[in-house]
């Protein structure tokens, strides 16, 4: 019977220290367990939040990154565009450039053609005078020839004086004086 006794008392003991973990353990246990529960919770919604605000940054970025790539392939062909263009107005520019030098050459080389024909003339004419004068101081050298070329002269005057006095009317000479 002891043996009965004594397990009865063992087992009121844990009943008590059953009720009494029950009483003053377990609420708070469970309190800080529905705590810890509502944080994992939390914690996972808040998880499930940044997946999605992750999701939606990616997809920002990869849109970013697309706009990106056709704003990059828009300046791309506008600075190829750009650079055609220039290279276009560059070689109008040099060709003007170059019909501007080429007339200004043809000028300079009509003006140099004109100083040249001046030139020439010039001494072409000088040399005719000195060759014209050693002719005829050479036939007039000779005692024959000068009288000849003045007998020759002063018949030309003659002839030059009657046509004068032919085609001047009679009264007109003496209305003159």
């Amino acid at each position: 019977m002891m043996d009965a006794a004594r397990y009865v008392g063992t087992l009121v003991a844990f009943a008590l220290i059953v009720g009494l973990i029950w009483w003053k353990i377990v609420p708070p246990v469970r309190k800080m367990m529905r705590a810890r529960q509502e944080t994992i919770r939390q914690q996972i919604e808040e998880s499930k939040r940044a997946d999605e605000r992750l999701a939606e940054a990616e997809r920002k970025y990869a849109g970013a990154v697309a706009e990106a790539k056709t704003e990059a392939a828009v300046i791309r062909d506008q600075a190829r565009a750009d650079a055609l263009r220039i290279v276009d107005e560059m070689k109008a520019r040099a060709q003007q450039e170059v019909e501007r030098i080429k007339q200004r050459g043809e000028e300079h080389l009509a003006q140099q053609h004109q100083q040249i024909i001046r030139e020439l003339r010039a001494e072409i004419g000088q040399a005719a005078a000195e060759l014209a004068g050693r002719i005829v101081r050479e036939h007039l050298a000779q005692a024959g020839n000068r009288t000849a070329t003045v007998d020759r002269f002063l018949d030309e005057l003659d002839e030059t004086s009657a046509r004068t006095d032919e085609a001047v009317p009679a009264g007109a000479g003496e209305g003159a004086s």
